[in-house]
């Protein structure tokens, strides 16, 4: 199976490669020190499927210290792993940031409660203590504060500590579906009840590829290779075999340990945060307009963005629809 699937993406992308200048150089800016949320990149690394479309990639992670949105807006990495929120702020800014792929079909922002407290994501408002950090307060929870009637008032910062959380069954703590119920479950002893914001109502994608509009106009079929090369990616390090990109990952991150690395990618595939929805029919990646209006909606009800902002601006359908890892998939699970 594994053979195939190469061989599919390898023949995919031949065409691509025809019109890139041999192993061309790019970097690639992560929002984070390496993880299994980057495992899609990882593996076309080290498989060979970005080499096969003529690109030479070098993942540059992110993390407290670095700043990969800003290297990318200088000129210092190519692409980035940006989302919805800071494209429709570049816009407003007169940035030329522009999504061209949509990697994670679903945000992996998610509330978790202690087992049993609640039965809704509805009733999470009812709890007398809700853990969010600055950037999640001033964008989802302005959505749950239309949706659902959450009370700003009962808001603390989240520190980036669960033991607030784990003392207090009273709470409900933010995180990312692949990596906080994980920390609660070691540290507490028990695994939380977890509700994804997607799954309540919050349409964002996630984990964008981000590139500045003089690429997309001077090197469009660069920017085809790495969209359609990060696709293929994607499906070998879900269905394939993944080892030698989790070697990788944790090469960059030695702090990254295998048990953390297999929750991430069971709850990615549990919760269909990658592949899911349009992804099953359009390919890993893909975007549409009528998504993006959604979403673009949503967050003028809640009051994140003004209602006059040309968010087409922020993103084009250009690369992110092609379908190129459909026939991976099918190749890896004997379809």
């Amino acid at each position: 199976m594994k053979t195939t699937a190469l061989f599919l993406s390898t023949a995919t992308l031949a065409l691509t490669a025809a019109a890139v200048q041999a192993q061309e150089a790019v970097t690639f800016g992560t929002n984070w020190v390496a993880q299994a949320e980057h495992g899609g990149y990882y593996q076309s690394v080290v498989d060979g499927t970005y080499a096969a479309c003529g690109l030479d990639v070098t993942i540059v992670p992110g993390g407290p210290q670095v700043n990969n949105q800003a290297l990318l807006m200088a000129g210092k990495v190519d692409f980035y792993m940006g989302g919805m929120l800071t494209a429709f702020s570049a816009v407003q800014e007169g940035i030329p940031m522009v999504l061209v792929s949509a990697d994670f079909q679903k945000d992996p922002q998610m509330l978790m409660t202690h087992p049993g407290k609640v039965s809704s994501f509805a009733e999470i408002g009812d709890l007398d203590k809700l853990i969010i950090g600055d950037q999640g307060f001033v964008t989802y929870f302005k959505w749950a504060e239309q949706a659902f009637g959450f009370d700003p008032a009962k808001r603390v910062p989240y520190t980036f500590n669960a033991a607030p959380f784990i003392a207090d069954e009273n709470s409900a703590q933010q995180g990312y579906v692949t990596s906080e119920p994980f920390a609660v479950e070691r540290e507490g002893g028990f695994a939380p009840d977890v509700w994804l914001l997607a799954d309540s109502g919050y349409p964002a994608y996630s984990t964008m590829i981000t590139v500045m509009q003089p690429m997309i106009d001077e090197k469009p079929e660069l920017v085809k290779c790495f969209v359609e090369g990060s696709s293929i990616g994607w499906a070998n390090f879900l269905y394939g075999d993944n080892s030698a990109a989790l070697a990788k990952i944790k090469e960059d991150n030695p702090d990254m340990t295998d048990e953390q690395l297999a929750f991430s990618i069971m709850a990615m595939k549990d919760y269909g945060i990658v592949d899911s929805g349009d992804s099953e029919t359009m390919g890993i990646g893909a975007m549409t307009d009528e998504h993006f209006k959604l979403f673009f909606d949503t967050m003028v009800d809640a009051g994140v963005v003004p209602a006059d902002l040309d968010y087409t601006r922020a993103y084009t359908l250009e690369f992110s629809n092609s379908g190129v890892s459909i026939p991976v998939k099918k190749a890896l699970m004997g379809g």
